[in-house]
């Protein structure tokens, strides 16, 4: 069925009146719930293109795969009546939000709110520097050609530009006027600051990466919105800003800044510590727990890590060991499909492994190895050894955003990684051939 078929089926299923919101992330059609109704489940899992269902309190998330969930989603949106009094809407998402109002998960989404927009730009910009570093490793006469050396200014604007993407969203996400968290990060990373000395010590620019941007642009937000309340609407717009951003931008430089490059500092060398004197073992660990911690949405806190250890070192050495959990449920993905006789999951897993090759995991994860229970055992006890191999070898990647297959353009060890990767396929097929799982009717 084409995407307005199954948005219809959808909706016929759950009720277009239980519907207070429908909207979608990369994977999933998310369906905010007036009541909760898990007798539908089995419906929905049969509708052509679904690969898997999972729950947040009133929330129902379908998996659907990237693109489709985006194009699903609109066809849900245009289907679904305009009536806002439809299951007493603002009420319910009031409800729901306070419910949902934990400090973890408010940092979370937080986190989520500022570098997820960004991911787009990590994958086009690390495609284009992964795919142009192996064409000089080949060739290395071609780095002296003007087109591949725009090609390399194009891969690295991204990063170039970090700081002021950071600055910007955080200061939306934390109620602050975007484009004063834009200046406020562009002040602190202005390389004319070089050139200032202070209390004997040359000023840094971009000390403490994006943790010093974030640190500024909360600061920021929480002054415009104090000014807001102080300042005279007359004076409002000339003073709010200017007032904002001398006080801010002083924080920052003298403050916030080295708190910031401290903290920035002892995560980088922390994480490259652990891995360096740890090895095998540490990533072995890693890569075994991450599945469960994405399940609960630890990861990601992890994105702002990857980006400042890019800024750092030019590469983070977390990303290739931690993507080998998804090749992990790869292989144990590939395993089921040979083990079972289920025509329907076996249709799941056809349609759920080529993105979970390229890196998008979640519909082997919701739609294949979970409902199992030993499958998911067994893709975690697979990662762990591609893990163990990528930390062994301290491969990094230059980019975030992209994991699987793909990923391998952008490392610092194309050979390594695929070493790994294969290393994770066959662990996570031999774990799951070997505990085997109880096949559904």
């Amino acid at each position: 069925m084409n995407n307005r078929e199954l948005a219809k089926n959808i909706l016929d299923i759950v009720g277009a009146e239980n519907i207070v919101n429908a909207y979608n992330c990369m994977t999933r059609l998310r369906l905010q719930l007036a009541s909760k109704d898990t007798t539908v489940d089995d419906k929905l899992k049969a509708l052509d293109g679904v690969l898997g269902l999972n729950y947040s309190d009133n929330e129902l998330q379908i998996i659907l795969g990237p693109g489709k969930a985006t194009n699903v989603a609109n066809e849900v949106k245009n289907l679904l009546p305009n009536k806002p009094q439809i299951g007493d809407g603002k009420a319910l998402r009031e409800e729901l939000k306070a419910k949902n109002a934990t400090p973890a998960k408010l940092f979370l989404k937080k986190i989520a709110g500022i570098f997820v927009p960004l991911i787009p730009g990590f994958i086009a910009c690390g495609l284009i520097t992964g795919c142009v570093g192996l064409a000089i490793k080949i060739n290395p006469e071609l780095a002296n050609l003007p087109t591949v050396k725009l090609l390399m200014i194009a891969g690295n604007t991204v990063f170039w530009g970090m700081n002021l993407f950071v600055g910007f969203n955080a200061s939306k996400v934390f109620g602050g006027t975007p484009i004063l968290g834009g200046i406020l990060a562009a002040l602190i990373t202005h390389p004319g600051l070089a050139e200032i000395t202070m209390n004997g010590e040359n000023l840094m620019p971009g000390r403490g990466g994006v943790i010093s941007v974030v640190l500024v642009a909360a600061l920021a937000a929480w002054i415009e919105r104090k000014l807001h309340e102080l300042i005279p609407e007359m004076f409002d717009l000339f003073l709010t800003p200017l007032i904002t951003f001398l006080i801010a931008g002083a924080a920052a430089i003298f403050i916030l800044q080295p708190i910031g490059g401290t903290v920035s500092e002892t995560i980088g060398s922390t994480a490259t510590n652990a891995i360096q004197s740890g090895g095998a073992i540490v990533g072995f660990i890693l890569a075994g727990f991450w599945l469960p911690l994405v399940m609960f949405g630890v990861h990601q806190a992890m994105t702002p890590i990857h980006v400042d250890l890019i800024s750092q070192y030019g590469v983070t050495i977390l990303l290739p060991i931690l993507a080998m959990a998804g090749a992990g449920q790869v292989g144990a993905s590939i395993a089921v499909y040979f083990k079972t006789k289920n025509k329907f999951l076996k249709k799941t897993i056809a349609s759920a492994l080529p993105v979970g090759i390229m890196g998008v995991g979640e519909p082997l994860i919701y739609g294949v190895t979970f409902p199992l229970g030993k499958p998911f055992i067994a893709a975690c006890i697979g990662g762990s050894f591609g893990g163990a191999v990528q930390a062994n070898f301290m491969v990094g990647a230059a980019t975030l955003g992209i994991s699987g297959l793909p990923l391998a353009a952008t490392t610092n060890n194309i050979a390594v990684y695929f070493v790994g990767l294969i290393t994770a396929y066959i662990v996570g097929f031999a774990a799951t051939w070997i505990i085997g799982f109880d096949d559904p009717e």
